[in-house]
């Protein structure tokens, strides 16, 4: 049975190697100081915490922390807890400068006829579904359980932001965002999702969309033509880069996701993919994990070619049965951009997102920002600053992975036991999961559900439009319904499955 999270304590993304458990833990956590993704003074999860986020004795995580204190790499001290000591500041590797990806000049008539996909965003016309007189069950994914958001808190943390911001915070300020926001985001994002990063090359945009716009911009004034993407995905996200001029080729997958060795090879018929847009960490929607060969393959294609990953990190503090996969953008920060967000954690109205960015990119995307003057408002930036350095979000963050975790056991044992022939598929992360479907049921179950008032989507509605239709199956989103309907839906769900 695996392990149950804590609820308590900051999360601290560690990759753990070798057998033996505590000189694994002490080489991690040396190694993310030495390296600076652990700054002087953070503070550290207590032994309780960690020892139950890794799967190990508590003992176990004592130990090393107090070898590692002895050593110098920590501090320890009753009532202020375990501390990343005060050393010299780590020397960093100096950023890879490439040349900016220049192409060829767009010519319409040297690319084969048909070699980009359509751009309409849905690869199927609409069922004609038999409705209800109204929808009483959503279990459409893609968003959090709204009636959970932490009001107390977040009032506390508004409130603390707004009494000591400076008067200069309510101009129109830096187009990258509130510095103090991108201070604690930067020490965050290094610590819970292993990415590497300083406070400048972040830029807080007002949400995924906006931040993919910002960037699809950049990359055409840089000469780039096409932006790979994947088979499966919101139909929004391609629109967006194919409305902004750019071609999206789509990315071939197989039993083991997507496979992105095409990127250099002849199957993207005539494309020259500048640019590839994946979900590494937990792959939308079909839901399984980039394996770590083909990490290490799109990175060495971006370094090959002088392209660049955009890593969509949507939903990467939730998983269930492991620690995190860490972020693809710790293996090259000057070929990755981190696109990360506060709509599945906390929720989407409150217009929070951000960007890590190579150094080669800041000044572009942020003066792209600035032009359209668009971004999230600094009283609410100041405001999560406070409710991040406060710890509530890591508090709120392990309180709804506790939580989103029991709703989705409930649903594999649902499933299991009124439908044997529907299958969960993918890795236990995230706010959705697949139920896999017999071949060529899936219009018939959603036909089903729509006569019994559950909205919930198919698999095939995010195919891309090129995509062979080799899937069934619906994408249901555990995490929608707050928790007075929960069980109503769930029941509604097995009626319709086969």
């Amino acid at each position: 049975m695996a392990n149950e999270w804590a609820t308590f304590g900051s999360d601290l993304h560690l990759e753990l190697r070798g057998p033996r458990l505590r000189a694994g833990l002490m080489d991690a956590l040396r190694e993310a100081v030495r390296s600076g993704r652990l700054e002087a003074g953070t503070r550290l999860p207590s032994s309780r915490a960690l020892a139950a986020d890794l799967g190990m004795a508590r003992n176990t995580v004592a130990d090393a922390y107090a070898e590692l204190v002895a050593e110098g790499w920590l501090t320890a001290r009753q009532g202020s807890g375990t501390r990343v000591a005060r050393r010299a500041e780590p020397r960093r590797a100096e950023p890879r400068r490439a040349e900016s990806r220049r192409a060829e000049p767009r010519r319409a008539e040297s690319r084969p006829a048909g070699a980009r996909p359509s751009r309409t965003s849905t690869p199927a016309p609409a069922l004609a579904l038999p409705r209800p007189a109204a929808p009483a069950h959503n279990l459409k994914p893609g968003t959090p359980d709204l009636a959970s958001f932490p009001r107390a808190e977040w009032l506390k943390a508004y409130r603390r932001a707004l009494t000591a911001a400076p008067n200069e915070a309510f101009g129109y300020g830096d187009p990258r965002g509130r510095i103090e926001l991108r201070t604690v985001l930067a020490e965050y994002l290094a610590r819970a999702r292993g990415v590497h990063v300083r406070p400048e090359r972040i830029v807080v945009c007002a949400g995924f969309v906006h931040g993919l716009m910002l960037i699809g911009q950049v990359l055409l004034n840089r000469g780039v033509r096409d932006v790979a993407v994947e088979s499966y995905g919101l139909g929004l996200h391609a629109g967006l880069l194919t409305g902004a001029g750019l071609g999206t080729p789509v990315l071939p997958f197989d039993e083991r996701g997507t496979r992105v060795e095409e990127l250099a090879g002849p199957g993207l018929a005539g494309a020259d993919p500048g640019a590839v847009l994946m979900t590494a960490a937990h792959q939308f929607p079909l839901g399984g994990a980039l394996p770590p060969d083909r990490r290490a393959a799109v990175v060495d294609w971006a370094r090959a070619s002088g392209g660049f990953v955009l890593e969509d990190d949507y939903d990467g503090e939730f998983r269930y049965d492991r620690q995190p996969v860490g972020a693809l953008q710790g293996l090259d920060p000057e070929r990755v951009v981190y696109l990360g967000t506060a709509s599945k954690s906390l929720a989407p109205g409150l217009r929070l997102a951000w960007m890590v960015l190579p150094e080669s990119l800041v000044g572009e995307v942020a003066a792209a920002k600035g032009a359209v003057d668009w971004t999230s408002s600094a009283p609410d930036q100041l405001a999560f600053a406070e409710f991040l350095a406060s710890g509530a979000y890591d508090r709120h963050v392990r309180a709804m992975r506790l939580r989103y975790r029991r709703r989705r056991d409930q649903l594999v044992a649902a499933v299991a036991a009124h439908s044997p022939e529907t299958r969960v598929s993918g890795i236990a992360a995230g706010l959705h999961a697949v139920l896999a479907l017999p071949p060529g049921t899936e219009q018939d179950v959603l036909r089903s559900a729509a006569w019994h008032g559950l909205t919930v989507q198919g698999v095939n509605q995010f195919r891309r439009p090129t995509v062979p239709a080799t899937l069934d199956g619906l994408v249901v989103g555990y995490a929608t319904p707050p928790d007075s309907a929960w069980q109503g839906a769930l029941r509604t769900l097995c009626q319709v499955l086969p």
